[in-house]
């Protein structure tokens, strides 16, 4: 099969709060379906001890991501916390040219970007089950980061700051095609691998038992 024939593949958006668990719902996603390529983002966050680059991301300086964003090189760009991260355009379309399904880890801000561009891609949100679990995954991860980074770790006053963002990306829900509730892992990513199968109606953003659920996060 020649270029000219090949299907084009689907660019797939996975957006959540800090904390959902999107991550590693992703990495098991990924394990899952090794037919799906990842978008390799582009970021001016420091790289990692465990972070490889190229792998995890691009790792570029704040003047080479500037420089990016006024060429145009960059499908979406966002500033997320204290950094920048952004998808590029080249790179995804290649991709897709050649009839590979792509996903993009992203947030709300890129993905409304996306879309406008390729209002064909597939966007699936991931909610946390309660705003009081929501809290307790954040509490785990900063001490995680203390634990890695042998530092003092977060303040109670930057949880409650990343908490307060989740609320915020959580209010942009309505605005993709599916919405998964990650209360049980193995279940959520069940229901990931139904929509990327074409069999994701009972995660559709428009069913009725969605709406109170977000109002308690909300609230």
């Amino acid at each position: 099969m020649n270029s000219d024939s090949r299907q084009r593949g689907r660019l797939i958006l996975i957006a959540a709060p800090s904390g959902a668990g999107k991550t590693s719902l992703v990495r098991a996603l990924l394990e899952r379906h090794p037919r799906i390529r990842f978008s390799i983002s582009y970021t001016t966050r420091p790289q990692r001890p465990n972070e490889a680059r190229g792998h995890d991301y691009h790792f570029v300086s704040q003047l080479e991501f500037d420089r990016m964003v006024a060429d145009g090189e960059f499908l979406e760009h966002a500033r997320v916390f204290d950094y920048c991260y952004g998808t590029e355009r080249k790179s995804v379309e290649s991709e897709l040219q050649q009839g590979h399904d792509l996903l993009l880890e992203i947030d709300w801000q890129g993905a409304q970007q996306v879309r406008k561009a390729m209002p064909e891609a597939v966007s699936i949100f991931i909610l946390p089950p309660s705003l009081d679990e929501l809290r307790r995954r954040l509490q785990k991860r900063a001490a995680e980061e203390r634990s890695r980074l042998s530092g003092p770790g977060h303040a109670a006053t930057e949880i409650e700051r990343r908490l307060r963002e989740a609320v915020t990306d959580i209010s942009h829900w309505r605005e993709f095609d599916y919405v998964i509730v990650n209360d049980a892992f193995e279940r959520s990513l069940h229901a990931l691998g139904e929509v990327l199968a074409g069999r994701g109606q009972a995660s559709r953003a428009s069913r009725g038992e969605l709406p109170p659920l977000v109002d308690s996060l909300l609230a």
